[in-house]
């Protein structure tokens, strides 16, 4: 069954298995808000310091490179940081910027970004968009993917390839090797970012997973997976829709 899925895939790996864990991050516990806190801020210094940011941009814009104009829907955006980089960088672009968060989307809200003409902060579950089939020429998610389950995944899937024509999601590559980072987690958000970022590396999901889960949609689900350096998993997710040409390489 889809929700008893291993995150290594239905196939991972007996040590894969064992890396899995099913420990809440604080950033997923209403009981620890300030530790939530904590993890956000540290988890938006270490996209800051190590090029993250930049690189996600870089990746959501090549999926739009054939639109003037482009409409982007940035799901799970929470401090909006993504959507800054993109309208800074393509002059044309309009974003909404959404979070299931309302508290998050406030801040937006009251924000440079709640001020700027092409922006649009809205509160959305990104596993049930209330858009229009085809609204937007990009969704993104970015770095949020290992939160949810794998039946969640799949609403996600269908959902972001339905509001919009290309689904782009970015995610840490699962390997244990990457616990290495450890040191660079404390020192960009001290224990609250250790402690989620430790956990979230377990969590991920791995390519074979991704496809497995595409495959688990109604209607059906392409997607195309790769690895970018550092180490991010990048998904591309559409559907057969007449009017489109086929998906363009980041």
């Amino acid at each position: 069954m889809i929700a008893d899925m291993p995150r290594g895939g239905p196939d991972a790996a007996r040590w894969d298995r064992r890396f899995e864990t099913g420990r809440a991050e604080y950033i997923d516990r209403p009981d620890t808000p300030d530790q939530g806190r904590r993890a956000l801020r540290g988890l938006d210094r270490f996209h800051r310091l190590t090029g993250g940011y930049r690189s996600f941009c870089r990746l959501t814009l090549a999926q739009a490179r054939d639109v003037p104009a482009p409409a982007v829907l940035e799901l799970g955006a929470g401090l909006g940081r993504l959507t800054r980089h993109l309208v800074d960088r393509h002059p044309a672009a309009r974003v909404t910027v959404s979070d299931i968060d309302p508290d998050v989307v406030g801040l937006i809200r009251r924000g440079p970004l709640g001020a700027h003409p092409r922006v649009t902060p809205a509160v959305l579950d990104a596993t049930s968009i209330e858009a229009p089939d085809g609204a937007f020429d990009v969704a993104v998610l970015t770095m949020s993917l290992h939160h949810l389950p794998a039946p969640g995944v799949v609403a996600l899937l269908a959902e972001g390839t339905r509001a919009a024509r290309r689904l782009l999601i970015i995610d840490g590559w699962r390997h244990p090797a990457y616990l290495a980072v450890a040191p660079l987690l404390w020192l960009t958000g001290g224990r609250p970012h250790l402690h989620d970022g430790l956990i979230s590396l377990r969590k991920l999901y791995s390519a074979k997973a991704l496809h497995a889960l595409a495959a688990a949609c109604t209607p059906a689900v392409a997607v195309r997976t790769r690895f970018v350096p550092p180490g991010y998993l990048v998904v591309v997710a559409t559907r057969d829709r007449p009017a489109s040409s086929g998906v363009p390489s980041a």
